[in-house]
């Protein structure tokens, strides 16, 4: 009389064995998931300049915002210049800041090589990162 649900060993004491192998296998495909997914998740594209000098970081700065619009106008933040001014203009903000840090943002109306001829006077400016900012996908 033996009852099939129950193993027994050679003691008389039940076996209690779990079975982990599908739980791991289950936890690896979400890794996997979550991995690939991960990197849809960011709406930005961020290009990073060669590094001119190393200084320390500074929390309390201003962030600042290289904005072009469809008249091909440039403003850094809410200051409009042009873009024969923009390089010295930039290179007198970053003199006196830790962070090089500069985003840009664009209208989609612009040409992309007045896009180009832009980020090439921020890097000759001395900008060690651009970031590009971006709006999401309408869908």
């Amino acid at each position: 009389m033996r009852n099939s649900r129950r193993r027994r060993n050679a003691d008389s004491k039940p076996v209690s064995d779990i079975n982990v192998t599908p739980l791991v296998d289950v936890i690896l495909v979400l890794l996997i998931i979550f991995m690939v997914t991960a990197p849809m998740l960011q709406m930005g594209i961020d290009v990073n300049l060669p590094r001119v000098k190393a200084k320390t970081l500074d929390v309390g700065e201003e962030k600042l915002i290289l904005t072009i619009n469809n008249k091909k106008d440039i403003f850094i933040n809410r200051y409009k210049t042009s873009i024969k001014d923009l390089k010295t203009k930039l290179e007198n903000i970053f003199a006196t800041r830790i962070d090089r840090e500069l985003f840009m943002r664009a209208d989609e109306e612009v040409p992309y090589g007045f896009v180009v001829e832009v980020m090439s006077e921020v890097r000759k400016a001395g900008v060690d990162k651009l970031g590009m900012i971006t709006e999401p996908p309408k869908g």
